[in-house]
């Protein structure tokens, strides 16, 4: 399935349509094919609507509020020539003349019912934005003197050119139409919205000065039986209309009413277009003839631009960009393939590539053999750079002829494979050494003469795809010439096992987000005392498939990853939480975190550890943290530098496993802390070894001299338990005393088992 979302068929799917729902990077490619389709044809508007403008119709520029008293003049005189309609599309003054609004209320009167109000949004919409009472001023319906209201609000693409309106608004309970649809004499559509049809040239709407209309300068009959728009710049900021550029949105307004006037008036996405030529170039790719192949792309092409405008002719809109996208990602696709599969599968010595054998099925009961030229980089490093291609050849012929074989294919790094007739496996090595005898022979490149030494890498797990049988090869061949053996086998075993090897610090990452990684907490107590004071922290894996994962086996690889870092913050602020949760009882508790040695000399653990101290208000002292093996600090003086300055902030710090490896007298010497934790190898033995008794006996006795608390950890049983307190042992840690456990688990085994475990023992 992966394999086919990364194949360009499927991309040219994919990121369209996630670009189409999740937001609006396409709109440029809508932009620009519909401002130059609108630019070619266009029709002029109808006479039956004209324009009565103060300020310049669909051209104004200056915003512009008209008062009560020359509004109504006008009005008054418009209302003489008998008109079919009025919109009064000007914000008014009101109240800065009572006898104006009077004036306009009267003349208001003299226009019903054939009068409506038109109310701009004050703002320019957005997809899937609604608009808010905020976005208008409707003055109440007294000072309309009673005349209907319509909105005008468009919702606009990227650059604020309008491409939607609604058929209805909702403002504060109240439903009023919009202009278009006022215009139109239409009510709700089969759809919420509509796009306006922008092949009208808004300019070409009949308009009249208003100034004419004050001074009664007009000629009887102008206005008669036609749609009267009294219209001023008002508040409302221009917008783009398509093929023209920023105009005045009552030219939206009049484009939207002519769609709506459509058999159709219909908005769509564009996901319709993107799978109709989606599935046309998909029946394309799978087409064997050359005439159907060629037939189905020309089709997707055109559809991609034809089809939006042969349907916008009947009042569908439809937009183009995914499906103009998904061309252009397949089409750019295919050509690279081509051009990398020409190009790529050819190596500098003009053999065929290993990409070229990975790219072609292999045949049944065929296994693939990889050598590996030892010191191939040095033999061309030594050689000019026209013997490179001859040095590849001459091996290749060998290989060709030893094996009976046509064709050898070339890699880097002196790497050449082939696939053969799968003997059995005996058969297999006693043929792969005669093949390195042929080697024996030193190589003649022109006047240089080199020894070889060539190893073998076999893969014969059939079943596999070639790209996986090819690189578990040459991970074999790699094998063997680092072991110095002649052949290195892959084993089905170890392909199985090499995808969570190679892949484990991002699963780790993964564990962490969805909480198979988790902590669990042991508690540790106080041996004089007979009671649990203290925890430690310690990470869990509990994968859903593979069940739990060994601590070991993961943190190792986290090092290696570079995610200890991560890793170890994670824990300290789980282990936190923990120690606050039970701290907020009003107990005192300790509670120990480990740190790993690959950390303790990097300049930021100090001010990461200061800054988890402040963003989570802890006083240090309650946390302990364990501090193990140092062989691999690279940096020792840095490292008991820091430690040093933990220790100073509080934090106390515990020598772990002492007694083993580098946690020895030297780095009790050296390294300021606060606590010795013998090490359970030596816990387990004290009861039947008297040298292990004295060594933990001398052990506590110098500890205490040195002012340490020695914790005791692997205690299994009450005799060991019992011993080790008579030995005066401090802190005591192990199975006897408490398992490891989740922390909701812990926390009630906290409040229970201190004083039980106390009266027991």
């Amino acid at each position: 399935m992966l394999k086919k979302l990364r194949s360009p068929l499927y991309l040219a799917l994919l990121i369209p349509a996630l670009l189409a729902f999740a937001s609006d990077l396409l709109s440029p490619i809508d932009q620009g094919f519909w401002n130059l389709r609108y630019k070619i044809g266009g029709y002029p508007a109808s006479q039956g609507t004209i324009i009565l403008s103060f300020d310049g119709g669909v051209n104004a520029s200056e915003k512009s509020i008209i008062d009560s008293g020359k509004l109504a003049t006008v009005l008054e005189n418009v209302a003489g020539q008998m008109p079919q309609r009025v919109f009064i599309d000007s914000p008014v003054k009101f109240g800065e003349d009572p006898k104006g609004d009077e004036a306009l209320r009267r003349a208001v009167d003299q226009l019903k019912p054939d009068v409506t109000f038109v109310v701009r949004s004050k703002r320019t919409g957005f997809i899937n934005q609604p608009f808010t009472k905020g976005d208008f001023d409707i003055p109440n319906a007294e000072r309309l003197g009673g005349a209907p209201v319509a909105l005008s609000a468009w919702r606009a693409n990227f650059i604020e050119f309008g491409i939607l309106s609604d058929y209805v608004i909702k403002i504060a309970g109240k439903t009023y139409p919009t202009l278009p649809a006022a215009l139109a004499h239409v009510g709700k559509g089969s759809q919420n919205s509509f796009a306006p049809e922008f092949l009208l040239d808004a300019e070409s709407v009949p308009y009249l000065n208003a100034s004419k209309f004050l001074r009664g300068d007009y000629p009887p009959g102008l206005l008669t039986g036609r749609t009267v728009i009294v219209n001023s710049a008002g508040i409302a900021p221009p917008m783009g209309y398509f093929g023209k550029g920023r105009m005045h949105p009552l030219a939206l307004d009049l484009a939207g009413a002519d769609a709506l006037k459509k058999p159709l008036a219909l908005s769509f996405n564009g996901v319709p277009l993107l799978m109709a030529v989606w599935l046309l170039i998909f029946f394309g790719s799978r087409a064997t003839a050359t005439r159907r192949k060629v037939l189905l792309y020309t089709a997707a092409l055109a559809g991609v631009f034809l089809l939006p405008v042969l349907l916008q002719r009947l009042g569908l809109s439809l937009d183009m960009g995914g499906a103009a996208l998904c061309t252009m990602i397949y089409g750019i696709a295919r050509i690279w393939q081509k051009r990398v599969r020409r190009v790529q599968h050819t190596s500098t010595s003009g053999l065929p590539n290993l990409l070229a054998l990975s790219a072609r099925p292999l045949a049944t009961g065929c296994d693939v053999v990889v050598a590996v030229i030892g010191r191939y980089e040095e033999i061309l490093a030594t050689l000019p750079k026209d013997l490179h291609g001859e040095c590849a050849r001459q091996i290749a012929r060998r290989l060709s002829v030893g094996s009976g074989i046509d064709t050898v294919y070339n890699g880097e790094g002196g790497h050449f494979a082939w696939t053969e007739e799968a003997r059995p496996l005996e058969m297999q090595l006693n043929h792969l050494e005669g093949l390195r005898a042929l080697f024996s022979a030193p190589l003649q490149i022109g006047s240089y003469t080199f020894d070889t030494n060539i190893h073998f890498g076999l893969d014969r797990n059939e079943g596999i795809d070639a790209p996986t049988r090819v690189n578990s090869a040459v991970a074999s061949a790699n094998d063997a010439l680092a072991s110095g053996r002649s052949v290195e086998l892959f084993e089905a075993e170890r392909l199985a096992e090499a995808p969570w090897e190679l892949s484990l610090h991002a699963r780790i990452d993964e564990g962490l987000r969805n909480g198979e990684i988790w902590l669990a907490f042991q508690s540790q107590w106080d041996m004089r005392e007979g009671q649990p004071f203290g925890a430690e922290a310690l990470i869990r894996w509990s994968h859903p498939t593979r069940g739990p994962i060994a601590p070991d086996a993961f943190i190792l690889q986290a090092e290696r990853a570079g995610r200890i870092d991560a890793l170890t913050y994670w824990v300290v602020d789980e282990a936190i939480t923990a120690a606050l949760a039970i701290a907020a009882l009003g107990q005192h508790f300790q509670m120990s975190v480990n740190l790993s040695a690959q950390m303790v000399d990097k300049p930021s653990l100090v001010p990461n550890f200061a800054e988890i101290v402040r963003r989570r208000g802890i006083d240090p002292r309650m946390l302990t943290i364990e501090v193990t093996e140092t062989s691999s600090v690279r940096n020792r003086p840095a490292a008991v530098q820091n430690l040093s300055q933990l220790r100073s902030m509080g934090f106390r710090l515990s020598i772990d496993d002492f007694g083993t490896g580098e946690a020895s007298l030297a780095y009790l010497a050296d390294l300021p802390s606060d606590e010795l934790k013998l090490d359970r190898r030596f816990v387990s033995r004290l009861l039947t070894h008297a040298r292990e008794r004295e060594i933990i006996r001398s052990t506590i006795g110098l500890a205490h001299a040195l002012g340490q608390t020695v914790v005791a950890e692997g205690i299994e049983d009450e005799a060991t338990y019992l011993a080790l307190s008579r030995l005066g042992c401090d802190v005591g840690q192990g199975y006897f005393l408490g398992r490891p456990q989740p922390f909701a688990e812990f926390h009630q085994w906290y409040l229970k088992m201190g004083q039980r475990r106390k009266g027991s023992l």
